[in-house]
This record gives structure tokens, C-alpha cells and sequence, in this order.
């Protein structure tokens, strides 16, 4: 598969070129960057000499890339993938895009443009979501795929089941969930200095953050209803990894054993679900630059509640592996090539 990534240089752009280059199947052919073209890949990131000798290209050449490519990945922020979706899709009808931001991961357009606050111009785009073990059949045949954000890979792989086996109050749904600093992008800012996040745990974002609506959207289409979720996310001073830790009511006469039920035969048979059962704990560690993710869950009997819980890498499982996941789908592959690695630990 000939394949270009354009937005190279962002954190998510060099966790796809450190997979790529172990997936057989691969060759990347052109990485683009706005910001730095003509700039060799390996001075940005130089963990990645010996695997790459190549230039930054821009997208300028964006037609080029668009008729030599089978794919292409964009790690653009919001906003801007939508163009380059465009113009591909028009300079080669058989391109496949997977879009790593949250341009196509919406079936209500205005929804999108309510919480990212631009006009979406590709409405036309018939774009898959891209959760893979949710979405499987339809991303086969997708030519865009909508790539989940992270805190939403989590938080939905650990609800999923108790919402589409209709165990829990839908009214009642809580997710807390932490993140690894890298989640916030390779841009500088003074909320991700070392000085600001190290020895101190923060919420941000509260009741606004905009993985919110990608959320209850996933969740309700489950549902068959729609659904409103109160979310917070924290920033931990690591540098990847997502812990969601979701709270919900159980309905009257639900058993723990039917939680245990719903778990395994949603997941019993997916690679990259690992489930760690009822009194499971999930730890970011032990999905560390893996596309696993982890989920237990715990019955709050004093309470009527469950707690479920997932661990994953914010960077590969929810984003770059997912992408690639996703990828090995939509070319009829083995789901997990370039992608079965053990975690690294400690």
C-alpha cells in the first residue's frame, strides 16, 4: 500500500511513522508538513533514523500525492482536514482517507460546528466512524474514515455494552478520565509546560469538552436514543496513556452476572479488547505503545452502580494504531498487521 501522512510532524503523525515501519505491507511515500517543509524527518524526530530518509513535502503538491497514494493519513488540527479530503478524494476517486481529527466524525454537521466552531465544507463526505470493533463492517467499505479521539475510544469501549445491552439508567452516566500531556498536542502552550503539569493533577475543560458530543453520539446511536453524559477530563503528568473511569446507575433487577455477560459477548472474541473482568483494574502501563485497551469493571452494590474502567495509549489506540487498525480493515487485512507488539514495561 502506497501511503502519504499529511501533518507528519505532530505527536500522532510520528507514532504512525514509528508503526509504519514495521507493518509489511506499507510504503510511505510522502509526508507533508506546513510548518517545516524541506526539513529532513529524522531533525524533527530523530528516534526515527534508520527507518525513514525522508523530506517533508507540502501540500502544495497535494494532487501528486493524491494520485500516487492508496491512502492517506491526516494529522491536521480541526478544521482543515475537510479541504484536504476534498481535493484528494476529486484528484483520485479511489483514495481512502483516514482523518485523525474530528472533521468527519460526525453525522450531525451541526453538531460539529456548535463545539468546533467552524463551517463544514465536505457535508457530502459519507465518512465512517472509525471505532473498529463497533464499526467493522462499515469501515471495510469506506473510502473516509472519521479516526475516534482518545478520551472517546476509551469512555465508549467501557460503556458500550452496559448502553447497547440496555443494563443502565442513561440518565445516570459519568466519565472521569485522565490523559497523558502528549494528548495535548506538540504545540507549545503554557498549560503543558513541564513546571505546570509535573507533581499536579487538573481538570480542564469542564462540561465543554468536545469529545463530549462524539461520545453521547456513539453511545446514543447505540442507545437507540439520544443521550446527554456529564465528562471530565484531567491532565496527568506522564506523557501517554488514557484512564476513563465511567460511573452509571444499573436498572432494577440487572445482575453482576449480566454485566460479566454483556462484557463477553461484546468483546469475548476482539483481539485488541483485553478484558480484565469484574474486579478488574486497567493501568495505563500496561497498554504503554500498544493498541490495547484494557477495561474491568466493578459493581457498587451499596450504590446500584457500575463502574467500568478502560486503559489505553492515548497515542495508538486512540489515534495512530486505531488509524492503522482501521487501514488493515479497509484493505481487507489482518486486522492486527504492523500492530501485535507487546506493551513496553515497566
Amino acid at each position: 500500500m502506497k501511503i502519504s501522512i499529511v501533518g507528519a510532524t505532530g505527536y500522532t503523525g510520528a507514532e504512525l511513522l514509528r508503526i509504519l515501519a514495521s507493518h509489511p505491507a506499507a510504503e510511505v511515500l510522502y509526508i507533508t508538513s506546513e510548518s517545516q517543509p524541506g526539513t529532513d524527518i529524522n531533525e524533527v524526530y530523530p528516534h526515527l533514523t534508520r527507518f525513514y530518509n525522508k523530506t517533508l513535502a507540502s501540500l502544495a503538491d497535494l494532487d501528486k500525492i493524491a494520485i500516487e497514494s492508496d491512502v492517506i493519513f491526516i494529522g491536521l488540527p480541526h478544521g482543515h482536514a475537510m479541504e484536504v479530503g476534498r481535493k484528494a478524494t476529486a484528484a483520485n476517486p479511489n483514495i481512502r482517507i483516514i482523518d485523525l481529527g474530528a472533521d468527519y466524525r460526525f453525522k450531525n454537521h451541526d453538531v460539529y460546528e456548535q463545539w468546533y466552531k467552524v463551517p463544514h465544507t465536505h457535508k457530502e463526505a459519507q465518512a465512517v466512524y472509525g471505532l473498529t470493533e463497533l464499526n467493522r463492517s462499515q469501515v471495510r467499505e469506506a473510502a473516509i474514515v472519521g479516526n475516534p479521539g482518545c478520551y472517546t475510544t476509551a469512555s465508549i469501549l467501557a460503556l458500550a455494552p452496559l448502553v447497547q445491552h440496555k443494563l443502565i439508567d442513561l440518565t445516570s452516566i459519568i466519565v472521569d478520565a485522565k490523559s497523558g500531556v502528549s494528548g495535548a498536542g506538540r504545540s507549545l502552550s503554557l498549560g503543558s509546560h513541564f513546571t505546570e503539569v509535573f507533581e499536579s493533577v487538573k481538570a480542564y475543560n469542564v462540561a465543554g469538552h468536545r469529545h463530549t458530543p462524539e461520545i453521547e453520539a456513539v453511545l446514543g446511536e447505540l442507545a437507540g436514543e439520544e443521550l446527554v453524559i456529564s465528562f471530565t477530563p484531567h491532565l496527568i503528568p506522564m506523557p501517554r496513556g488514557i484512564l476513563s473511569t465511567c460511573y452509571a446507575r444499573l436498572k432494577e433487577g440487572v445482575s453482576p452476572e449480566k454485566v460479566d455477560e454483556a462484557y463477553d459477548s461484546m468483546y469475548g472474541s476482539e483481539y485488541f479488547i483485553r478484558l480484565l473482568g469484574r474486579g478488574g483494574y486497567p493501568a495505563t502501563k500496561n497498554t504503554r505503545g500498544t493498541n490495547f485497551c484494557d477495561l474491568g469493571w466493578h459493581i457498587d452494590k451499596r450504590t446500584g452502580r457500575v463502574i467500568a474502567i478502560a486503559a489505553i495509549d492515548n497515542l495508538v489506540k486512540g489515534a495512530a494504531g486505531q488509524a492503522i487498525q482501521n487501514m488493515n480493515v479497509m484493505f481487507k487485512m489482518e486486522e492486527r498487521t504492523g500492530l501485535d507488539n507487546a506493551p513496553l514495561y515497566p
